[in-house]
Order: C-alpha cells, then structure tokens, then sequence
C-alpha cells in the first residue's frame, strides 16, 4: 500500500473516529440516559452544548474535504505516481487536517482559534493542490 493510499485510510478512520467520540458519544449518553429521544437531534445541531456543535461541523468538515483527497489519491494511485514529495504532502494532508479537527472541537472559537483553523486548512489545500500537480505533470 502506497503512504497517499494509506493516509487515505486515516483520513477516512479519523472521520469515523470524531464521529464516534464526539457526536455519537454525546447523543448516546443522552438516549441511554433518556434525557433525550432518539429523534431528538437536529441536523445542525442547533441544540447542544457549544463544544457538541463544533465537533459536528468539525465532522461535516472531514466529510466535505475527504471525497476530494480521496480523488486525488485514486488519480495518483491509478497513474502510478508515487515519490517522496507525494508521501510527504500526503502526510501533511491527514496531519493537518487532524490538528485542524481537534482545534476546531477543543478550543472555543476565538479570532486566534479561527485563524489557527484556517492556517491548517490552508496547509491540506496548499498540499492537495501540490499533490495535482504532481499528478498531472
């Protein structure tokens, strides 16, 4: 397996992970402890804790941003691309896209913990671009 393939893999596990942590633990405890129905969560998370909201756009985030990755790295993948500085930018993509996750759920959003987030976001686009043109030349 190729380190793009495999940080595809993380890519994929880690939204699955802040899933499971983060919404579907909260609306569990909630259910189990039958302080909520089943039913009782909206799609937006508009009700809940601050923390529960950002950690549900932090997983929209993931889910919005995984198709594309995962496109390039199929592209990648399927051409036979592969080199150092392709695993490398691979590599930043998932590790910036991590830390991007977890400033997003943990920190309160302030001007710094917005720019922090929008620094890391920066770094995946800046590598996804990089990995195109790595793909296409």
């Amino acid at each position: 397996m190729t380190l793009p393939l495999l940080t595809l893999l993380g890519f994929a596990a880690w939204t699955l992970i802040i899933l499971a942590a983060t919404v579907g633990v909260h609306r569990w405890r909630l259910i189990l402890t039958k302080r909520a129905a089943i039913d009782a969560f909206p799609a937006d998370a508009s009700n809940g804790p601050d923390w529960y909201q950002r950690a549900t756009r932090a997983h929209l985030n993931c889910v919005e941003n995984l198709p594309v990755y995962a496109a390039i790295v199929l592209v990648a993948t399927l051409l036979g691309r592969h080199g150092q500085l392709l695993d490398t930018l691979a590599v930043a993509v998932l590790c910036a896209r991590i830390c991007q996750t977890l400033v997003h759920v943990v920190f309160v959003q302030t001007a710094r913990a917005v720019s922090y987030r929008f620094s890391l976001f920066s770094v995946q686009l800046l590598a996804m671009l990089w990995m195109i043109v790595l793909v296409v030349e």
